[in-house]
């Protein structure tokens, strides 16, 4: 299981080297730091240009936490759980394509809808990033750049991901109903 650590862990340590009579190791083993590193943040060899960021305002640690660790220099500073439970990292936000590639996206369109006529227009933007009236033009053959569009494969072109790829197409076979099994006859076996 891996430590949580505080959000901005260089500012933090930055704050309690300057606030606090932890020792840096306990300051390193809060922030996910090397004692050196935190001995050089105190001597101002390292960040120096940081603003320490006070864990107390943020909720990260409380006061108590830390009188209780100043006691103690064997005693770990302790992570408010409650806080950081709640912190979330931004989630990815939409796609997005370089310039150069968004020409090939009418390609990859073409590959999907060729080799996978399942796939919903929704599935398409999330593997691609476009539109709804860009997938209707190429599905009905009246894009513009019609004659010049080839389907080609959408991990090649670089538009999006082998595994969300994988994702996609295994959801389109999930969501295909699988047509009633064929009986087999039964051939009489002839006897020699």
């Amino acid at each position: 299981m891996t430590q949580e650590l505080p959000l901005m862990r260089k500012a933090t340590a930055v704050w309690l080297v300057e606030n606090t009579s932890l020792t840096f190791l306990q300051i390193a083993n809060f922030c996910g730091l090397h004692a050196l590193e935190v001995q050089g943040i105190a001597d101002g060899d390292v960040a120096a240009g940081i603003i320490g960021q006070n864990p107390i305002f943020s909720a990260q640690l409380t006061t108590e936490e830390i009188a209780r660790c100043e006691k103690n220099p064997s005693t770990i500073l302790v992570l408010n759980k409650s806080i950081s439970s709640q912190i979330r990292t931004a989630e990815k936000a939409s796609k997005y394509t370089p310039i150069a590639r968004r020409q090939d996206k009418p390609d990859g369109i073409s590959y999907l809808l060729k080799y996978y006529p399942d796939i919903s227009n929704g599935q398409i933007k999330k593997l691609v990033g476009t539109t709804d009236k860009m997938i209707d033009s190429i599905r009905g053959r009246n894009h513009w750049n019609m004659k010049n569009i080839k389907a080609r494969d959408v991990v090649l072109l670089g538009l999006c991901s082998q595994s969300r790829f994988n994702e996609v197409i295994a959801q389109i076979k999930a969501e295909v109903v699988p047509e009633k099994p064929v009986k087999k006859r039964k051939v009489a076996k002839v006897k020699k």
